[in-house]
């Protein structure tokens, strides 16, 4: 079995700064955007990464707020947001994909 070659530092820093936002950790990240910006990662990376996982954290409460709506029957006219798209999901404001 061949191993397989590790991610780099930074890679691993913006997955971690960007689930740690979508999950609402409270660490908030702030560890790996200090690695980030240590590293000299661009900063224009770093605000793509944050705005995406954001992103991410609001359309899963729509998603999750409507399901709970629906099964409550507070608004059962209501489609789900990203119900148009393919992937299940929108851009964010700037129009990043987030999928």
């Amino acid at each position: 079995m061949t191993e397989q070659p590790q991610l780099h530092s930074s890679i691993i820093a913006m997955v971690s700064l960007a689930s740690g936002i979508a999950s609402r950790h409270p660490d908030m990240g702030l560890c790996q955007l200090e690695r980030l910006r240590k590293a000299g990662e661009p900063e224009y990376q770093i605000e793509t990464v944050i705005e995406i996982a954001r992103h991410i954290r609001e359309e899963a409460s729509q998603k999750l707020d409507a399901i709970f709506d629906e099964k409550a029957e507070l608004n059962p006219d209501k489609t789900q947001p990203g119900d148009s798209h393919a992937c299940g999901c929108s851009a964010t404001a700037s129009g990043q994909s987030c999928c």
